[in-house]
Parts: structure tokens; sequence; C-alpha cells
């Protein structure tokens, strides 16, 4: 495995509230609420390849949106769709599900809504948005740019930073800071499992759950 894929591999063991209470105990911005899966529970975790989108102004025709972006991603890469939270046309369909899945894209994650659930769906390829409507983006969006950073819900994603999604939400960390959130959410995630196991144990929800335990800033007793 490569360097990427490795620290990809770790990523996946957590979720995205371990993860956004690292971003917390770092000063950096938490997850997002807004962005759901539109079918069933898949889980993301990828780097960015940004497109950003604007509506449409009648001239000759360009690239597809979204085309670019995927023919450009690497089997590591999830694509983010800048739309500005738009539910009023869809920003990403069902042939770009099926190009994207064939190129080995980890899934898209899209500030807009969404079409042709069905088709990702049968496809197994992850689509998160924030809503979903039938009506095509022919004549009502194109694409501005591809591999810029792009304003995506209240973060900028820039090119390269690690996307994770699952069913409760999505989180963005900036790439330069991946290793560090990583170590931090392993460390939250593993006091969750301890606490969950006293729980288990028979150890009373007030005692189990200390603020002081939560925050990490107390020694554990084994």
């Amino acid at each position: 495995m490569t360097s990427k894929e490795l620290l990809l591999t770790a990523y996946e063991t957590l979720d995205s509230a371990a993860v956004s209470d690292a971003l917390d105990a770092l000063g950096l911005a938490p997850g997002q609420a807004g962005f759901l899966p539109v079918w069933e529970h898949p889980k993301i975790v990828g780097f960015a390849v940004t497109v950003q989108l604007e509506p449409y102004v009648p001239g000759p025709s360009g690239t597809h949106i979204g085309a670019t972006a995927v023919a450009g991603a690497a089997s590591t890469d999830v694509i983010v769709v800048a739309n500005e939270g738009r539910t009023d046309v869809s920003c990403w369909g069902g042939l770009l599900s099926l190009g994207a899945m064939l190129k080995g894209v980890r899934g898209v994650v899209a500030d807009g809504a969404c079409r042709d659930m069905n088709e990702a769906r049968k496809l197994g390829f992850p689509v998160f948005a924030t809503g979903r409507i039938p009506a095509t983006a022919r004549g009502r969006l194109q694409q501005r740019s591809t591999g810029e950073p792009v304003p995506f819900g209240n973060v900028t994603v820039a090119p390269g930073d690690l996307i994770f999604a699952d069913e409760t939400g999505v989180v963005v960390v900036p790439r330069v800071n991946a290793e560090e959130v990583l170590e931090k959410a392993q460390a939250i995630a593993g006091r969750e499992q301890a606490i969950a196991s006293d729980l288990r144990s028979g150890v009373p929800l007030h005692e189990a759950m200390r603020d002081a335990r939560l925050a990490g800033t107390t020694e554990e007793k084994h």
C-alpha cells in the first residue's frame, strides 16, 4: 500500500463523530449536517477532487459538468461538487456515477441535489447530497472550474483534503492536518470504547462518562 492508502485505511476504522471531535479539539472546523447518503448507509473516505458549478450562461457547449474531474481522479479520490446548496436542479446523475465507479472513484459528496439514485444504488456507488430532484442540469448549470478550492457548506475544500462521509454527516480534514487529526480521533475512539465497555460491565453512566475522561485529561484505570 502507498502512504496515502495506508492513511485512508486507518481513517476507515473510525466514524465521522470521532473525526469531528478531533477537529474540534485541534481548533479546526468540525463536521457538518445536511449531507446525507442517498441510499442505505455507505461510508466514503478519500481525497478531494473538486468541481465548482455556476448558473448556465448560453454559449458554446463545454465539457459536461463533473466529467473532467472524473477523468482525472484516482482510486483514492472522492469527487466534491460545489453547487451552493441548490436543490432546484440536479448536479450529479447516473451516467456520472457509472463513469466514476468504472474509474475506481470512492464516491461523491455534493453541496446540492442529485438524481438517478436508483442507478447509484445498483452500482453500489456512494453518493452524499443535500437533496434529490429529477430536474436536469442541462440548460441550468455549467462547470466553472475543477481542481480549485471550493466552498462546501461551512468550509472551503481544497484539492487533496481528506473527505470523510458516513450516515451521520460529512467531515472535511485539511490535508496538512490529516495525520494529526487521525491520531487524535483514534485516541477519542479508544476512550469511547473503554467507556462503552465499562457501561456494559455495570459501571453507572455518570461515573463512566466523566467530562474529564471524555476530554482525555485523566489517565484511565486498567
